[in-house]
Parts: C-alpha cells; structure tokens; sequence
C-alpha cells in the first residue's frame, strides 16, 4: 500500500469516526426528552389499536403535549420532532376510522402535526384542517396560523390556475394531473375569515392584509377592524398600492376609503377619494358630518389640491379667494414683502467674463426677457417688484413676441390676486397685438386657481378668443387653459371645443385650444373632447402633422386620461387605427400618462425594449447575410442580373438589334429612318430613370417621417419611464440608474430628454448626486442636451433657494456668456430655484401621497414642448404653463374662527413607520419653528405639545387647530 493510499483511508476513517459521534450525540436524549418520547409512542401505539375506546382520552393527551411544548426560534417542538416518524401511519389511522367526532379530532392534530411533514404531502394542514369541524385553530399557536395562511395562499392560486386552464383551449395538449384533494373557492375564503381576526388580536395586522389579498377578497376586511388597529392597517393597504397591478391597487384604496371612514377619519378619507378622483366618495366624506369647522378642513384639503366641487358655503375656501392673503401673511411673518430683483440671483459683480459678456454682442432683448421671466418667478405672488409693474418703458425693452412675454409677467407677479387685473387692464386698450396678447395671458396668470361667482378672467377673455389676430386668440386661450387648470368648467368647455373641433383652423390654434381643455379637465376622460382631438388626427394632412404643434394635440390626450390606468384602452384601440407615422409616438405618450405613478414594471419594461437601438442590430444583420451571399453565390447572382439586363433590353425594343445589321446590308438612307425608330426607346429609358428618382425621393420623404416618428417615440418612452416610476422611492432610484445608461449608449434624440426625464422624478428635490450629474450634462458637445440639463437643474431646485445650485447656475450663467440661448434657459433655471423667494412648490405628491394632477400636467407641458428647445424658445409663452403647477409650501395654523394663530410646531424627514411595532416616531432630525412656516421636499410636520388638537393629521398647508380642554402646562 502506497503511502497516499494510507494517508487517504486515514482520512476516510476519520470523517466516518466523526459522523458516528455526531450521530451518537443526536440520538443521545435526556431523561426528560426519553420519557416523552414513550410517552408519546404509547399513545399512538394505542390509536393503532383496535379499541376504540382508547383513542379520544389518547388524542386528548397527545393535544396537550403538543399544546403545552415550548421551543426556541430556531427549533422544532419537541412532540412534532418525535410524532414526525408516525405520520403516515397516523394518516392511516383516519382513513381507517368511521366515527365522525373522532375523525374530525383526528384531523385536527394531523394539521398540526403535517407541518413538519411537507415532503410529499403538500398542503396537509389544510386539507385536515378543512376536514376538522373543531374551531380552535387559536389554540394551536401562531406560528401554525401563518403556516395555515401560507398554505391557503399557494391553494388558492392553484385554483386560479386551474380554472384559467380548464377556460383555455391548450388543456387537452397538456393534461394534468388530478388533485388529490378539491379545495373550493367558499371553503378557502370561509377558513380565512377565521384566521384574520386571530391576526389582528395578536398584532399581525400585515398578515391578515397579506392572507385577504392571497384570495382576492380584500373587502371583506373592514368588519374586523377597530380603533384600535385601523390605523395600521390603513398604512399598510396605501403602502402596497404602487407595488400592486391594477384594479387590484384600486381595490386597496376603497377599501382603506371605508376603513377611515367608518372611524370617522375624514381627512384621510378624503386624501383617498381625491387619489380615486371619485366626486362621490368626496361628497360622501363631506356628509359623514355635520361639523362646519371640520368642512372648512376638507375645503382647504380639496383647494391645496384644485378639486373643483360644489359646496354653497365653502365656495370661497375651494375656490382658492384667500389664498393670496394667507401667502402674504407668511411673506409677512417671514419678512419678505420687499421686492427683489433679478441681480440679486444673478450677482454679476461676482462674475470674472463680465467683460467678455459685454462685448459679445448678444441680443439684449431676448435677455431682457430672460429677466423679465427671472423677476416674475422671483416675485412671484407678492403684487410687488421694483421693475416690471411700474415701468411701462421696460416693455419696449424687448422685441417682437417677447413682449408678450414681458406684460404676461404682470400676472405673475399678481398671481393669487384678482385685484391684480386692474395692473393689466390698460395693456388691453394698445395697438400693438404683441401687447395686448400679453395682457391677456397675464389676466389668465393673475387668476390662476382662483374661482369666483363672477369668474372675472373668463368675463374678461372670452371675448378675444376668436379675434382675427391669431397672436391674441391664442394668448387669451392659454390664458384660460391656465386660468381655469383643473377646475373641470363647463362654460369654458362651451367656448373652446368648437376650436379644436374646427379643422380648418391652424394647427397651431387647435393645439393650443386642446392643450387649455386638457389642462382644465386633467384626468377626467372627457369624452367630447377626446373625439375632437382624435378628429384632428384623422383629417389633418401629413405635412400638417409633422410640426411640433402635434406634440402638444398627442399631449392633450395624454393629460385627459392623465392616472386613469385601464381607461384609455379605447383611445389606444382607435389610434391603432390611424395610418400615420405618429401613431405609436402617440400610444407610448398616452399610455405613459394613463399609468402614471402606478410603477408598472411591464410597462416600463416595454418603454425600455423601445429605447434598445433594434435598427443597428438588423443592419448589421443584413451586412453578415450580404457576405456570406458574396461568397457562395457570387455566380449566380451575376448570372441572373445579366439575364435580367438581357431581358430589359428585349422589352425596350427589337428594332434596335435590327438597325445594328441594317447598315451592313442596306443603304445609309434606311439606317437613318431605323435611329429615328429608335429614339422613342431612349425616352422610355429616360422616363424610367425620372420615375426611379421620384420613388427614391417619396422614399426618403418616408424615411423622414418614420425618423420624426421614432423621435417622438423615443422622447416620450424615456418621460414615460420618469412619470410611470415616480410613485415609489425604489423605482425612482431604478429609473435613476437607467438613465444613466440612456445617456452613455442612447443616440441624440434620447440623449436630449434624459436629463429633463431625471429632473420630473426629483422635482424640488435637489439632491446633491442628481444635480450633480445634471452639470456635467450641462456642457454636453450636443448644445440642445446641455439647454435641457439646465432646465432640469432649475426643476430640481425649484423653489428651494438651494446655494449650491443656485452657484452651479451662475457658473453656467458665465460659462454660456456668449451663447443667448443657453443663458436664457439658464436665467430660467435661477429663477425657478428662486421661485417666490423660495417659498413655492412644483412637488407632484403631497405628505399624503396624493398626485396633483395639475401640477404634473404643467411640468409636462414644459417638458414635451423641450424635445425641441428651438421651438420652446420661439413660443416662450408656453413656460407660463408652469405657473398653474406653483403652490406655497407653507403651513399656517388657524383657530376656529379663521384667524391665524402661532403655534410651535416640529419638523423633520419623514420617516416611513409602515409595519413598526408600537408608536414610532414620524419624523427625524426636527427643528421646532414657529408657524407660519415653510415645509420642504420629504419633511413632515407635527405639533410640539397637545395643548392644540388639530383637525387633520397632516399638518401642511392651511391647518385649524381647536384647544385642547385637558391640556395642563408642565410646570418647570
């Protein structure tokens, strides 16, 4: 024996010495462990006995050891450890039996005991506790009823998938096997019912949510709520919504809907129908009580997000009429009534290219205009500035349609304030259209959100929208569209859906007339107005289509069904049927704005499959085909086109052969008469090539429009990603990630909309790796990526005052001196950061999570308009759009009677408490402040002692609070 040999049987020796220590150790039992062992093999030695009076006291017994067994959290119960070897002939046993009671008691231990015994038996503890009639599945412990809803949860796919194949037609190809053991629907759903109250006694509130959405029968959960559990309850079910397909995330909010409001929760509820946009579950929470005070709340609730709804005594709160007065108050209270000017964002002292700006020649009106929007999104709000409202020459200081823009910046700055409208109503009475179009789009700015009895601004424009000027109808029809956003008004509806409906009009005008009813009636499905719309894509003309104008008719149907998921099915079943090059751009934009925030990841993953740059691989493909026939059949491909040549010739005209042999024998005077025989040949041949030059030219007039096409398509793909994701935080930061990717590997078109994509998934959220990676877009090569990248740093930053974006954009203001369309994107950008003197919002969510449709539909309208930032720099006036997106991010506490009072309150992030035992705390980090005061992105707010009750339990925007009658003072 050679010595590796020995060394190896020593080894083998060894490991075998070890094993049977290890298995000498197992089966080595204490006293105790030894006794309960026969103890327990006793008895079931009698239940596979033939008398039949042992086996009730017997399973009594073995009930109790197993009952009254303890163990670790990682260890099996000693009883279930030593009773798994007997399983089978237990099962045995119960077949065996005749007597009911026993059978059914029998059953009852088998389910516990099957869960050690999954191997081959799968779903035993089901099946026996099916087959049990006994009803103390508490007494078994907890960790049998999670097995138990575990089990329930598998069988009840099972049976969903069944049922879908015996449906299906593919079952007689692949049969299956039979069941061993039929569970129905009514059973599984009645053993559910039973084990959902055990979970919410015993805390496991996620656990009885989980098991009811297993079986699809998540209404049946408020009957087993109380005050006691509702509230986590509640925070689970909203938290799975954006993890859920639909319809069963609706399903979820009605039913935390009811939860809340059988607690009598009406805020909240109210937050939910607003999420639904459900105008009877909003009137049902307003009729649930009868508390005046409370109804103020809610009205405050539905203005904060602009849900128009009729209440005769709260119209004044819904309609936003206090709105102007309770921001001035905070301006007040904050101290920052006095007027800024754009210099004090610019701080061109600080600026080393000074010189170099000076000399460069630029277009100073255009950059008067860049600050005519700088002062306006500064002051924004607070009926004041040292510039614009005052100095009637500053006007003049711009050119062309720009002063349009300038006057329009008038209602900006009145924003809120009906009052305003007397700044702008001598700018109605000049001669110039440019002028007077602006006064009127300021008078649609000015009453942004704002709802009278009188409606003013409608008075006012609805008598200019069909002025012969196209400049001035155009301007009073955006001023409306921005006017009324949202507030889903019938009169308006009245004036300008003739105006889309009109084909004959300019496309440019329908645009802008679908583009204001969209915006008014965002996420509502409006019926007429989608089939105005649609006709326009049916009858316009190709060549009329392929403007930029479009985007904004594809856009308006996307805002119409913007969050209504399943909805739009219909619509896109039509489009299909349109035979244009823009169809499948406008499938992806519509379906995009349908699923907004839902996080759908099949879809995202067909928006993805879209971007993959398919043409390069195909191309490639047909190189490697083109090859490989260059090689093998070289031959007889030249053979065949010399065939072909052969054949061409023949059909152009045998005479040509015979005047090639005539003047051989014939004479020259005959040869003479054969050429002019041939020349209506050589016109034929001519003709052919005309005709091939103008199929190669349709060709690339097709070629053209499949690119613009896939332009569009791309463009829209990449937003959709952004507005499909950004409902939860996990498909933010996975949207993040592709993002980069598109930028590094996607072609000019997707490049473009990248950065604008990142900037709607963070908008006022400016953290520092976004903007970050938005500056080094920002000096991309490709002049429209870095525009865009700036404009996205601005929506970051929108409102926030941030000092580190704020110096990047002034570094950018300098570093694009002498390239005036890049800074005037960049003035935008500084004056978006600066939005109201950092006391505005463009937040799509709220703390309740709930989408503000129109503030997503103004950001969006921006952001399409910016696949082409040429065309947005054109009609500047469209960046007013974001201003019926703009909200004050304050919160100001009031007493009962409305008037404000101060409060101490804390705030800090946010923290997620979904699922948290006990009472965790909302926020960290907090900092006491004094109301009014401002909320930023991700903070909440709460009250620093009880000596005010509040009455809602979000405290943002406008907050009554009541005395607490309880409340004693610490004494110190």
């Amino acid at each position: 024996m050679t010595a590796e040999e020995k060394k190896n049987l020593e080894v083998t020796e060894e490991s075998e010495v070890k094993e049977s220590k290890k298995k000498g150790e197992e089966e080595e039992l204490s006293e105790e462990d030894q006794k309960l062992k026969g103890d327990l093999e006793v008895l079931v030695q009698r239940l596979l006995e033939d008398d039949s009076q042992l086996y009730e006291p017997s399973l009594k017994q073995l009930k109790e050891f197993i009952k009254n067994s303890t163990s670790s959290m990682t260890a099996v119960p000693k009883p279930l450890k030593f009773l798994r070897p007997f399983y089978p002939e237990l099962c045995q046993v119960y077949d065996k039996w005749s007597d009911k009671e026993q059978k059914s008691s029998m059953a009852d231990m088998l389910s516990v005991l099957a869960m050690t015994y999954a191997d081959t038996h799968q779903h035993d503890s089901l099946k026996y506790r099916m087959l049990s009639d006994t009803s103390n599945i508490e007494s078994w412990g907890h960790e049998y009823v999670r097995h138990l809803a575990l089990e329930i949860g598998e069988v009840y796919n099972e049976q969903v998938e069944k049922e879908a194949e015996e449906n299906s037609t593919s079952t007689e190809s692949s049969p299956q096997p039979p069941a061993t053991f039929d569970f129905s629907k009514e059973e599984i759903l009645q053993l559910s019912l039973e084990i959902v109250p055990y979970f919410m006694k015993h805390n496991g509130e996620e656990d009885a949510v989980d098991l009811l959405l297993e079986i699809e029968a998540i209404e049946k959960l408020p009957q087993f709520v109380d005050e006691n559990t509702y509230r986590r309850v509640c925070q689970y079910i909203v938290a799975c919504v954006p993890l859920l397909p639909p319809p069963e995330d609706i399903a979820f909010l009605q039913t935390a809907y009811s939860i809340y409001l059988s607690e009598s929760q009406l805020p909240e509820a109210l937050s939910l129908a607003i999420r639904l946009g459900n105008e009877s579950m909003i009137s049902s929470v307003f009729d649930a009580t009868s508390d005046p005070i409370v109804h103020q709340q809610l009205a405050y609730i539905l203005a904060a997000q602009g849900v128009p709804f009729e209440h005769a005594e709260l119209q004044e709160i819904i309609g936003n009429t206090k709105l102007s007065e309770h921001f001035l108050y905070l301006a007040k209270e904050l101290n920052l009534l006095a007027p800024k000017v754009p210099e004090d964002i610019y701080k061109s002292q600080l600026d080393s290219s000074k010189s170099v700006f000076s000399s460069a020649g630029l277009d100073s009106a255009q950059q008067n205009l860049a600050t005519s929007f700088v002062n306006a999104f500064l002051n924004l709000g607070y009926c004041n500035d040292k510039m614009i409202v005052d100095n009637d020459n500053w006007v003049y200081k711009t050119k062309g349609d720009g002063m349009t823009s300038a006057v329009a910046s008038i209602g900006a700055i009145h924003q809120w304030n009906i009052d305003g409208l007397q700044h702008l109503d001598k700018y109605l009475y000049v001669d110039e259209p440019e002028v007077k179009a602006g006064g009127l789009l300021g008078i649609g700015i000015a009453s942004t959100g704002v709802h009278h009895d009188v409606e003013p601004a409608l008075l006012l424009l609805q008598e200019y929208i069909n002025h012969s000027d196209t400049k001035i109808s155009t301007a009073a029809i955006l001023g409306i569209g921005i006017a009324f956003a949202g507030s889903k008004n019938d009169e308006v509806l009245g004036l300008l859906l003739p105006i889309v409906s009109n084909t004959e009009n300019s496309l440019e005008l329908t645009a802008i007339a679908a583009l204001a009813l969209s915006h008014i009636f965002v996420g509502t499905c409006n019926g007429d107005i989608t089939a105005a719309v649609m006709d326009n894509f049916l009858e316009r003309t190709p060549l009329e289509l392929k403007t930029e104008w479009a985007r904004f008719l594809a856009l308006s149907l996307g805002l119409l069904y913007l969050g209504q998921g399943e909805h739009v099915d219909d619509v896109l079943e039509t489009i299909n049927a349109i035979e244009h090059p823009m169809t499948s751009a406008i499938e992806v934009l519509i379906s995009s704005c349908a699923y907004t925030a839902t996080g759908d990841v099949l879809l995202v993953q067909d928006l993805l499959h879209r971007l993959t740059p398919k043409a390069v691989k195909t191309n490639d493909d047909d190189e490697e085909e083109d090859d490989e026939l260059s090689q093998e059949d070289m031959n007889g491909i030249s053979a065949f086109l010399g065939k072909k040549e052969g054949e061409q010739a023949n059909a152009e005209g045998d005479d040509t052969e015979e005047t090639a042999e005539q003047p051989k024998t014939e004479q020259e005077g005959e040869a003479i008469e054969t050429d002019a025989d041939a020349k209506p040949a050589e016109d034929a041949k001519k003709k052919e090539t005309e005709e091939e030059e103008e199929a190669k030219e349709e060709g690339e007039e097709d070629s053209e429009d499949k690119e613009e096409e896939l332009t569009d398509e791309l463009a829209y793909a990449v937003l959709g990603i952004a507005l499909i994701t950004m409902g939860e935080n996990i498909g933010k930061e996975m949207s993040l990630r592709h993002f980069g990717h598109l930028m590094h590997y996607g072609n000019e078109h997707i490049r473009r909309m990248v950065p604008l994509a990142m900037g709607l998934v963070s908008v006022a959220d400016p953290q520092m790796k976004i903007f970050d990676t938005l500056t080094r877009f920002s000096h991309d090569p490709d002049l429209d990526v870095s525009m865009n990248s700036i404009f996205a740093m601005g929506l970051c930053g929108v409102g926030t005052n941030n000092a580190r974006l704020a110096q990047l954009l002034r570094q950018l203001a300098s570093y694009y001196s002498r390239e005036q369309d890049a800074l005037f994107i960049t003035r935008m950008a500084q004056g978006l950061v600066h939005l109201g003197k950092g006391t505005m919002t463009m937040d799509i969510f709220n703390d309740a999570h709930v989408l503000n449709k129109i503030t997503l539909a103004s950001l969006l309208t921006v952001l399409v308009g910016l696949i082409s930032p040429s065309f947005m720099l054109k009609h500047h006036q469209l960046f007013y759009m974001l201003n019926s997106g703009v909200r004050p991010k304050f919160i100001i506490t009031l007493n009962e009677e409305g008037e404000p009072i101060k409060v101490n309150v804390r705030i800090g992030q946010a923290v997620e408490t979904v699922g948290q035992a006990g009472k965790p705390k909302t926020i960290t980090g907090w900092i006491t402040q004094s109301t009014p005061v401002l909320l930023g992105h991700g903070e909440r707010a709460e009250l620093e002692n009880d000596e005010y009750i509040s009455y809602t339990s979000n405290i943002e925007g406008i907050v009554i609070l009541r005395k607490n009658p309880d409340f004693q003072e610490e004494e110190l």
